[in-house]
């Protein structure tokens, strides 16, 4: 049988550059979420705030840090307002953990490292994951930089000098808190997450240099907590917003609607690993079946240490899932930064049983079948696609776009990219709302005293008489522009003075 070369690192590396780059931007952005990341990062290029991260003009938007709107905003300034663009740092994190998986496994699973770097690259979940705009790409990369680097100081060659071996040891660990702190820029402590694997696995298994020295926390303190000291130092309270709504309430409280309930684990985690993790499930399922019998033998601590490779994978994939089991808050992406140890530990098991790399045609097979479910994607019919929106938006508006308002309705923030116009989410009438992250941005009232040019308005079709009779006693016309879009009008509004009436306009 025709299989892959002798060393095929090449061959890898085009097979994960095109998994990744393929039809990269057929599809549109989508809704919320893909929007919602995008129309932030844009919003920093447009007002040149990259600090304070902002859904609209009147709002910040505080839910994560942000590395991950520098990097799309970056991207995009480099290459300028395509969907590629914005989805390239997520397809950039997806390639780097390729290399990661390979390195890592050069290191716990020696002879395997092609095989851990393939299997990656064709897991159907990290190759959808790296075509969406979120933070778990980059998180993923930042840890998996982290745990690489620990790796390398525990397991790497030793020098012949102590000195030379404690300074190779002590530039790993600083790396290692490099990449911590980079993914708590990312996504805040749940960051920090992976740091319970090595300290478990120094525990069980003593040994190499320690991880808690002082110039790899001076590198975490001084990457990670400029932002936050300064964001805080600004917005009185956010600490609070942080610390409660942010990590407390969605570990311990399903207030998000993240499948808290007590199944919740199994209906979001369950099928992310078996059907994430095809056509290398049944390896991972032999694994997992052979660990109790080697979790007895690590009871004795020279067996342990004899295993250690095996010991850190084990606790590296299961201490953090555990958490993310018992936690409230469950969405498949969390699991992400598993799928790193749990490549190696499918390549290590397939060479424990004597099996090398798949087969050429057989690999070109699953790459294709990939790559076909890539291209179902741009054709699924969704109602979350914003370039479908703004072209509904264009055919019907009646000059240019320069914002889109949504009433009562969810935001399409995709179409700050599509439309190059701000997008902004406003209530009928004023509503209280939360200091940080309100669900509007203003009332239409307040909105429509901008007098802002360029405006179309969207709101639901059964919304629509009540919402047309609202601006008119604010003293201004609304007239809808063509047919429903789905199930939705989208409408412009124009100052009518025989309809106004002293204050209306700040009711």
């Amino acid at each position: 049988m025709l299989r892959l070369p002798r060393t095929p690192a090449y061959w890898i590396a085009a097979l994960a550059l095109a998994l990744a780059l393929c039809f990269l931007g057929s599809r549109g952005i989508w809704d919320p979420d893909e929007g919602r990341y995008t129309n932030v990062a844009l919003n920093m290029l447009d007002t040149g705030d990259w600090i304070n991260p902002r859904r609209s003009h009147e709002v910040a938007h505080w839910t994560k840090p942000p590395l991950t709107y520098w990097a799309i905003a970056s991207s995009v300034a480099v290459f300028g307002h395509h969907t590629w663009a914005a989805r390239l740092p997520a397809a950039l994190a997806y390639l780097l953990s390729v290399w990661l998986a390979w390195r890592v496994a050069r290191r716990l699973a020696p002879g395997a490292q092609a095989q851990a770097a393939t299997i990656y690259a064709t897991l159907p979940f990290t190759v959808g994951a790296s075509q969406l705009i979120t933070t778990d790409y980059l998180l993923s990369a930042c840890t998996g930089v982290a745990m690489w680097a620990y790796v390398e100081a525990r397991f790497g060659p030793a020098q012949a000098e102590p000195a030379r071996e404690r300074l190779r040891a002590r530039g790993w660990i600083a790396l290692m808190w490099i990449g911590f702190a980079l993914g708590f820029l990312c996504k805040g402590p749940p960051a920090l997450l992976l740091l319970l694997p090595i300290l478990a696995f120094n525990l069980l298994a003593p040994g190499g240099y320690r991880i808690l020295q002082w110039s790899g926390l001076a590198l975490f303190v001084l990457l990670a907590l400029p932002w936050y000291a300064a964001v805080i130092a600004n917005h009185p309270g956010l600490f609070k917003y942080f610390i409660g709504d942010e990590v407390v309430n969605r570990v311990t409280t399903n207030e998000f609607g993240r499948h808290g309930e007590w199944y919740g684990w199994l209906e979001i985690y369950l099928p992310t690993l078996l059907l994430g993790t095809l056509p290398w499930t049944p390896a991972l399922w032999r694994w997992a079946r052979a660990l109790p019998a080697r979790a007895g033998r690590w009871r004795d601590r020279a067996a342990r240490l004899s295993e250690a490779p095996a010991l850190l994978l084990a606790l590296w994939l299961w201490l953090p899932l555990l958490v993310f089991c018992l936690a409230q808050s469950r969405m498949p992406l969390y699991l992400l930064p598993l799928f790193l140890p749990l490549a190696v530990i499918a390549a290590r098991q397939r060479q424990d049983e004597g099996r090398g790399l798949p087969t050429w045609p057989w690999l070109a097979a699953l790459v294709a079948v990939l790559l076909a479910l890539k291209l179902a994607t741009v054709y699924w019919p969704t109602h979350k696609d914003a370039s479908a929106w703004a072209e509904a938006i264009r055919t019907r508006a009646p000059g240019p776009v320069r914002e889109v308002v949504f009433v009562e309705d969810m935001a399409r923030y995709g179409l700050h990219l599509h439309l190059d116009a701000e997008i902004e989410k406003v209530s009928l009438e004023p509503a209280p709302g939360a200091r940080f992250n309100p669900e509007f941005d203003e009332s239409l009232a307040q909105e429509l005293a901008e007098h802002e040019p360029g405006t179309v308005w969207v709101c639901k079709q059964t919304m629509w008489p009540r919402l047309r009779a609202r601006v008119a006693t604010l003293g201004y016309r609304a007239s809808a522009l063509g047919a429903p879009f789905e199930r939705r009008v989208i409408f412009q509004v124009e100052f009518a003075p025989r309809l106004a009436r002293p204050g209306d306009a700040m009711r």
